[in-house]
């Protein structure tokens, strides 16, 4: 519903002026945690789900990250570095490849830039941290909830009975950002549907009342920026 705050330009054109292209098909993984990070991406086209599974052998969903988003920015300037997080492709997609050295190399050399580039990660940085706030404040009915307050600032549409989630979400999925089960979305959802807070149609969800889960997590109305799942 609002703008994302994007990578600078200037960082973009690193990975465009390199012209070094990779495809990936739908299911398949960019990179996954634990292997050897050697490279940055940028994406043309396509989406992908930047996850990190937990000790029990659950997954938990961080980001969606679509064109434009650079991904594998984790492991800048460590020597032995391995990717922290799994990036699974969600859809045929298509990325400039970047080595990690090279992006290294000219944040070194420009000052400018690496301040532009700091502040791209902080924003990040305060993604995450509020997502986790309100996993650790309000458990998994609270995670829910702000999964789906970001999700309307990320890909929400206004329609005649509220605001349309315009991306397809299985439970399961869901259950992934919020770091739980799909028996306990299933259950949550079901809950919000009977309270008429949101309506569900062939994997599309559409938010009847917003301010009713703002306030069940207490909401802070932090900026959109901050709020968002992409």
């Amino acid at each position: 519903m609002s703008e994302n705050v994007e990578v600078p330009s200037e960082i973009k054109q690193l990975f465009i002026e390199k012209k070094s292209v990779r495809t990936l098909k739908k299911g398949s993984y960019l990179f996954q945690e634990g292997k050897a990070s050697h490279e940055l991406y940028l994406i043309k086209s396509g989406r992908v789900q930047i996850s990190k599974v937990i000790p029990d052998g659950r997954e938990l969903s961080l980001r969606i990250c679509s064109t434009d988003d650079v991904i594998g920015e984790l492991t800048l300037f460590s020597k032995e570095a391995y990717y922290m997080l799994s990036a699974k492709i969600l859809e045929d997609t298509a990325v400039y490849v970047l080595p990690k050295e090279r992006f290294e190399e000219t944040l070194s050399q420009n000052g400018d830039l690496t301040i532009q580039w700091l502040k791209w990660i902080q924003l990040q940085n305060q993604q995450n941290q509020t997502k986790f706030r309100d996993l650790i404040l309000h458990g998994k009915k609270g995670a829910l909830y702000s999964t789906l307050i970001r999700m309307t600032n990320s890909y929400g549409k206004a329609v005649n009975t509220g605001i349309l989630i315009d991306m397809p979400l299985t439970n399961q999925e869901l259950a992934n950002f919020c770091g739980t089960s799909r028996e306990v979305v299933n259950r949550l959802l079901s809950e919000l549907k009977k309270d008429n807070v949101l309506l569900s149609e062939k994997g599309y969800i559409t938010i009847l009342d917003l301010e009713y889960l703002k306030n069940e997590i207490d909401c802070e109305n932090c900026p959109v920026s901050i709020c968002r799942i992409d």
